[in-house]
């Protein structure tokens, strides 16, 4: 994505080039809890609530590396119910498109 800002000025002859230079395959793709399936590990990487939502579930374990299982979701589609450090937790899905999560690769698992 820094690529993309940085190049927008030049010619695509030069950001070919550059293109070279910058391997972002490695990068992780950033996807909202909502938009997972149930079934999907996710790893929680951003929280962008107001700050007392995001405390309260923040002490419920929705921290930067843990992960979340979604479980299930209710027959009408919200809210979710998503396991996370042990214990299950229904979240709306307003507050699940308010954080930002990576896909978890159980191979490995620290892997960019």
């Amino acid at each position: 994505m820094v690529a993309i800002a940085l190049l927008s000025g030049i010619g695509a002859e030069a950001a070919d080039a550059v293109d070279e230079d910058f391997d972002l395959s490695g990068a992780w793709k950033l996807s909202l809890l909502s938009e997972l399936p149930i079934g999907t590990v996710g790893v929680v990487e951003a929280l962008e609530l107001p700050g007392e939502v995001q405390h309260h579930l923040m002490h419920m374990g929705f921290v930067p590396e843990a992960r979340v299982v979604v479980v299930r979701k209710a027959p009408a589609g919200d809210p979710t119910v998503y396991a996370i450090d042990g214990f299950e937790v229904a979240l709306r899905r307003e507050t699940a498109q308010a954080i930002r999560v990576r896909e978890y690769d159980s191979l490995n698992p620290g892997k960019r």
